[in-house]
């Protein structure tokens, strides 16, 4: 009622994008109301997360009494965790099952105002994700991109704007095939570094950002060396062995 959604895909939308979902990424976090990207989602999609989401929070967020109460409520098994490597984490890696669905915002904190992370970092993607694509080993991937969420609220600011146009764009891909992928060009060891090396780049390639729904870093940021590992492709019709490079244009 509030706010207008606009979706688009990356690449041609797949005929359902929204059955065998086994991990959904939502990249660029920016606001704290991102949930109102739900919309997007047919019902039976919505039912899906109810009844199979393991869904990781920082346990700031959980605390958050609106937030918190909305993750407890919309998902079966939110797992409240304190962003390092300790038994919370342990704890989200047990509660994966073969039908589970595991919802992950794998930068782990919000861009600011400054286009930064709140220590003043660049944002980037940090290595859950990779032990998760350890446990999952199968299915589909399902990529959400925000297009930003400044223009509604910023974090720190105490209510949002309302009447807004929220954009995301999504990106299909098939989770052996792109393990796969890294694991061949890379290995064990580099696996979590190229696979974050590459969301990155996905997540800086294909969000639908505007000047004012997403604020850019600050020059000294965009100075810092870009990622060389190029995107990887998404899945559709095109057979792999005729997916030379990435041909899709940039947004």
């Amino acid at each position: 009622m509030f706010y207008r959604l606009e979706t688009s895909w990356v690449g041609e939308e797949p005929e359902d994008p929204w059955s065998d979902v086994r991990l959904l990424c939502l990249l660029n976090h920016t606001s704290l109301f991102e949930p109102l990207f739900a919309g997007v989602a047919p019902n039976r999609f919505l039912w899906d997360i109810a009844h199979r989401a393991v869904v990781p929070a920082a346990d700031k967020t959980m605390r958050r009494p609106i937030v918190g109460r909305f993750i407890g409520m919309l998902v079966r098994h939110p797992v409240s965790i304190t962003r390092e490597a300790d038994h919370t984490w342990e704890a989200v890696l047990s509660r994966i099952q073969e039908r589970s669905l595991v919802i992950i915002l794998p930068e782990g904190r919000m861009r600011r105002a400054t286009g930064l992370d709140a220590e003043g970092q660049p944002m980037s993607v940090r290595g859950g994700i990779a032990d998760i694509l350890h446990v999952i080993e199968s299915g589909k991937l399902l990529i959400a991109y925000s297009g930003g969420l400044h223009h509604v609220q910023v974090p720190g600011q105490a209510l949002p704007r309302p009447f807004k146009t929220l954009r995301i764009r999504f990106q299909e891909l098939d989770i052996a095939e792109y393990r796969g992928q890294l694991l061949a060009e890379h290995g064990e060891q580099g696996f979590k570094r190229a696979l974050k090396a590459d969301l990155d780049a996905r997540r800086d390639r294909y969000s639908p950002c505007t000047a004012r729904s997403c604020a850019r870093p600050t020059l000294e940021a965009l100075a810092a060396p870009a990622c060389p590992t190029p995107p990887f492709p998404s899945r559709g019709t095109t057979p792999a062995h005729e997916r030379a490079g990435d041909t899709l244009q940039d947004r």
